[in-house]
């Protein structure tokens, strides 16, 4: 979603319980959501790893 601010994007999601928010500069609408779904992936790979490794 923009901001008020010129060019700084916010953004939010959400895997199970745990919501993740930040910001990411840019001026390019698709470039902001590529950053962001770059920080979903990871995400998604992290949580994918921490229950691979619980018993």
């Amino acid at each position: 979603m923009a901001t008020a601010e010129p060019d700084i994007w916010e953004w939010r999601f959400a895997i199970g319980d745990k919501i993740k928010t930040g910001k990411t500069q840019t001026g390019l609408v698709a470039l902001a959501a590529r950053r962001v779904q770059s920080k979903i992936d990871a995400a998604l790979r992290a949580a994918r790893s921490a229950s691979a490794g619980s018993p």
